[in-house]
């Protein structure tokens, strides 16, 4: 069998292209809802750590954060991702999206807490110095100058954790989520033939990769140019 003929088999046979449509609309709709919980989340824990760090309050919360860092960040992704899908939310009563989209989210706000957090730290202690000589109490001195400043300095980072969400949802498949790869999967399952499946997947993660790192570093660019 010729390329043709193969492509014809893979791809428009049966619209089994729509596998790989419908995949990627379920990748990218788990990556942008998992970054969002994960922004939401990780700016708490975020807060939350920096504030025990420089005032000594909060340490309860901040002794559960560091708790929930150690065992997000210390564990396979694809294990928490059945955990939830097998154990918590039981599969057979939550679609594999929602399942999915939780599981990424609270796995990206480990990683974006740190990212956060360290934006914070990068910030000069005189800023929140000079806030609470102008009136502002801890909590509008983050809110209204350190905060501003942080998201600038890490808005390119949390960009990137968007790319690696992009690749990490790779493994959503297994817990039935029919993502970019098992799309690729199931054309692979019903044709017996896996090279073009798989290559056509690689490559539409190849140019969402490379479309989303050009926005980001024309982002880090103009941001580095709003600083002059």
């Amino acid at each position: 069998m010729n390329f043709i003929d193969r492509f014809y088999v893979d791809f428009v046979k049966d619209q089994r292209w729509m596998d790989l449509f419908g995949g990627l609309l379920n990748t990218m709709t788990i990556t942008v809802f998992a970054l969002l919980i994960g922004v939401a989340l990780g700016l708490l824990i975020a807060i939350i750590r920096t504030t025990a760090d420089r005032t000594g309050k909060w340490r309860i919360p901040d002794f559960f954060c560091r708790i929930y860092l150690t065992v997000i960040r210390g564990t396979p992704t694809m294990i928490q991702l059945m955990i939830f899908y097998y154990c918590i939310f039981v599969g057979r009563f939550f679609s594999g999206v929602f399942v999915a989209s939780i599981a990424f989210g609270l796995n990206s706000a480990a990683y974006v807490a740190e990212i956060i957090r360290s934006g914070i730290l990068s910030i000069p202690a005189g800023q929140m110095e000079a806030g609470r000589s102008l009136g502002f109490n801890y909590v509008e001195t983050m809110r209204y100058i350190i905060m501003p400043q942080a998201f600038k300095n890490v808005l390119p980072a949390i960009f990137n954790e968007f790319i690696v969400l992009i690749k990490e949802t790779a493994v959503a498949g297994y817990v039935s989520v029919r993502d970019l790869t098992k799309g690729a999967d199931n054309i692979r399952a019903q044709t017996y033939d896996a090279w073009l499946p798989l290559l056509a997947a690689g490559l539409i993660y190849l140019i969402l990769t490379m479309f989303f790192t050009t926005l980001e570093k024309k982002l880090e660019r103009r941001l580095k140019q709003g600083e002059r």
